[in-house]
C-alpha cells in the first residue's frame, strides 16, 4: 500500500522558530513511519541562513517569503517588516502548496491554529475541495481577540471551521468553541504531550549547585518560577505584585520574552522588588527543566490557556503548579490533587496559595506525586501520535 500524503501548513518552524504548536508537529510526525504517512511542509523562511527547501525528522519542509537581513530565531523581536511575511502567507503559502500538489497529489492538508496559514489552507481546500482538510485548534489566545484579528476576513475565518473535515483539538475548552463556530465534522480532543524523560530526569548535584551560584540563591530561597511569553494573557505582573505579599526570600524567576517586558521590569522596580524578581530571558526547550528543578513552585495565572502544555512539564519535572482556571488548564489540574486553582487578577489570593505549599509540607508532596503519575499517565507523545495517525489514516475517498 501506497503512504498516505499530507501537506502541513505551519507559519514557522523548526530550528529558527520552536513553540508548542512547532514542538507537537515534529513529536507527532517523527512517531510515524514515512512507509505509512509521507509529510511535506509550506512554512516561511524568515532567516536567510535556512535553505528554501530541507528535510527535518519526517517532514520534507518548504520554506517561501523574505528574510530577516541577517540570521534569525525565536527569541529575537520581530522586524516590522517580517511582519507582512505572515499576511503575505495567506497568498505565498497557498501558491506553494498548490505547485507542490501537482507533483505530490495530496489526499490531506493539515493545517496548526486558527491563524494566518490556516488561512492558506482554507484557499488550497477551497480550489482543492476533494482534499481532506484536518484542522487543529492549538491557540492560546483569548477567543475575543482572535476574533477581533480576523475581522478583516471573518467570513473566511468561519469557513476554517466550517469546511474543514476533522476538526482536531488540545482541549475541551477548544472543543467547545469549535462547536461555537459551527463546525459540522468530527471532533477529537487529543493533546499535547510532554518529553516526560526530558523533564522528570533528574540534574546533577553539580549542575544543581552551580546554576544555584549563578541566580543567586542562597539556603532558605524559596524559588517561584514561570516559562512564558511576557504577554497580557499570561498575568505575569500579578504574580509580580504577589511578591508584596510573602516573604523576602521568596524569589520569581521568568523564563521567556515578549513585548510586556519592559513594563514589567518598571514594575518591579516600582514596588522595589527588582532584587527578587529575574528575568532570565529566552532559555530554550531543552535547558528548561534545569531551571524547574531548582525551583519550588510553579506559577502562572493565566487569563487565558488553550491547553497550558507548560503546566504539565513543570508537573513533570515534580514541582508543584498555581493556576487560574481559565481555558483548557481544568483539563488536567484538579485543585489540591494535581495542583492548586487561584483567583485571575488577585496577587493576594495567589500569594495565599504560595504560602500554603510552602508550610504544608505533606499536600505538597502529595499534588508533586499525583500529578507526576498523570502526566506520565496521560501525556505522552506516544499516545497523541497514535491517536493523530487514526485522524491521518481515515479513508481519504469518502
Amino acid at each position: 500500500m501506497n503512504p498516505r500524503r499530507i501537506l502541513i501548513f505551519s507559519l514557522v518552524y523548526y530550528p529558527s522558530f520552536i513553540g508548542g504548536a512547532e514542538v507537537a508537529i515534529k513529536e507527532i510526525t517523527d512517531r510515524i513511519s514515512p512507509s505509512e504517512v509521507e509529510f511535506d511542509m509550506v512554512t516561511l523562511r524568515m532567516d536567510p541562513s535556512l535553505p528554501k527547501y530541507e528535510k527535518i525528522g519526517n517532514i520534507n519542509v518548504h520554506r517561501v517569503g523574505w528574510t530577516a537581513k541577517k540570521g534569525f530565531s525565536s527569541s529575537d523581536p520581530l522586524p516590522w517588516y517580517l511582519h507582512l511575511n505572515k499576511y503575505a502567507f495567506l497568498l505565498t503559502g497557498f501558491l506553494k502548496a498548490a505547485r507542490l500538489d501537482r507533483i505530490r497529489h495530496y489526499e490531506a492538508i493539515w493545517s496548526l491554529m486558527a491563524t494566518y496559514n490556516s488561512f492558506a489552507a482554507l484557499f488550497f481546500k477551497l480550489v482543492h475541495p476533494r482534499t481532506r482538510f484536518i484542522f487543529t485548534l492549538q491557540d492560546g489566545d483569548p477567543i475575543p481577540y482572535i476574533k477581533r484579528r480576523a475581522l478583516p476576513l471573518y467570513p473566511f475565518f468561519k469557513m476554517m471551521f466550517t469546511r474543514a473535515d476533522h476538526v482536531q483539538v488540545i482541549s475541551s475548552y477548544l472543543a467547545d468553541w469549535a462547536r461555537e463556530m459551527s463546525v459540522k465534522c468530527p471532533i477529537m480532543v487529543v493533546p499535547n504531550a510532554v518529553d516526560y524523560g526530558l523533564f522528570s530526569g533528574k540534574i546533577s548535584d553539580t549542575e544543581a549547585a552551580a546554576l544555584k551560584e549563578k541566580l543567586g540563591k542562597k539556603e532558605g530561597d524559596v524559588f517561584l518560577i514561570t516559562t512564558s511569553r511576557l504577554v497580557a494573557k499570561n498575568a505575569i505582573g500579578d504574580v509580580i505584585e504577589a511578591l508584596r505579599y510573602l516573604p523576602d526570600n521568596v524569589k520569581f524567576l521568568i523564563l521567556g520574552i515578549g513585548h510586556e517586558e519592559a513594563s514589567l521590569k518598571s514594575q518591579a522596580k516600582s514596588l522595589k522588588l527588582g532584587d527578587r524578581v529575574l528575568f532570565l530571558g529566552y532559555v530554550s526547550h531543552k535547558e528548561m527543566p534545569k531551571y524547574l528543578q531548582i525551583s519550588e513552585i510553579f506559577v502562572r495565572p493565566s487569563l487565558s490557556e488553550g491547553f497550558g502544555i507548560s503546566f504539565v512539564e513543570a508537573m513533570a519535572a515534580g514541582i508543584p503548579v498555581i493556576a487560574t482556571r481559565a481555558g483548557g488548564i481544568p483539563d488536567f489540574l484538579k485543585d489540591g490533587e494535581t495542583g492548586l486553582f487561584c483567583e485571575a487578577h488577585n496577587p493576594k489570593n495567589i500569594a495565599q496559595k504560595v504560602e500554603k505549599l510552602i508550610k504544608d509540607g505533606e499536600s505538597r508532596k502529595y499534588i508533586v506525586r499525583q500529578a507526576r503519575e498523570m502526566v506520565k499517565d496521560r501525556y505522552s507523545w506516544e499516545k497523541t501520535a497514535r491517536k493523530m495517525k487514526e485522524i491521518f489514516m481515515i479513508d481519504l475517498t469518502v
